[in-house]
C-alpha cells in the first residue's frame, strides 16, 4: 500500500520520475547505498519526529546526524524520534521506507542542507526495497519542504 501511495503521487506530482525496486533491502543506509551503488551520503534518509505535540519529517543525507541543539533551535524543541508503530500510522510508510511522498496525511516536512552536497540523492519509496533518484532542490519543491541546517 504505500508503494502505491508513492507511486500515486508521482504520477501527479513527477510522471517523469521512476520508483526503483531492488532485490535486496534499502532499509538501512548502508544497504540502500550498496544496492543502488552510490555513496552512503547520497542516500536521502527520512527521519520521523516530534517536538513538544508536532509530528515532522526532516530529510538528511545519509551520513548526517542530527544535531540536537541545532534542531531545538532552528526547530522550536528537542526533537524526540517516534516509534515505528507511530511512523506507520502517521507517516503510512514502514520504518526503512519512509520518504516524504505520498504520506497518510499532511506533515511538515523539512530538508537539511546536508542534501545539497549532491546533483541527485536517492530518498526511500515506500517499501524497504525501493527507491528514486531525485535532486535535492526538486525533492524539496515536490513536497513542500523548508531548508534548515539541523544536521553536525
Amino acid at each position: 500500500m504505500s508503494l502505491e501511495s508513492v507511486r500515486a503521487f508521482l504520477a501527479l506530482h513527477a510522471p517523469d520520475i521512476s520508483i526503483v525496486e531492488l532485490d535486496g533491502s534499502t532499509a538501512t543506509v548502508a544497504l540502500a547505498a550498496a544496492g543502488l551503488g552510490v555513496a552512503p551520503a547520497q542516500i536521502a534518509k527520512t527521519l520521523s519526529l516530534r517536538i513538544k505535540d508536532r509530528n515532522m519529517l526532516l530529510v538528511t543525507g545519509g551520513e548526517a546526524r542530527l544535531d540536537n541543539k541545532k534542531a531545538k533551535a532552528v526547530l522550536g524543541g528537542k526533537p524526540r524520534m517516534l516509534t515505528a508503530d507511530e511512523v506507520t500510522a502517521i507517516t503510512g510508510h514502514p520504518v526503512g521506507g519512509v520518504c516524504p511522498f505520498g504520506l497518510a496525511g499532511p506533515l511538515p516536512i523539512y530538508c537539511d542542507i546536508s542534501l545539497k552536497a549532491f546533483d541527485d540523492v536517492y530518498p526511500a519509496a515506500g517499501s524497504i526495497s525501493s527507491a528514486l533518484r531525485i535532486s535535492p532542490a526538486r525533492l524539496a519543491e515536490l513536497v513542500g519542504a523548508e531548508w534548515v541546517d539541523v544536521c553536525g
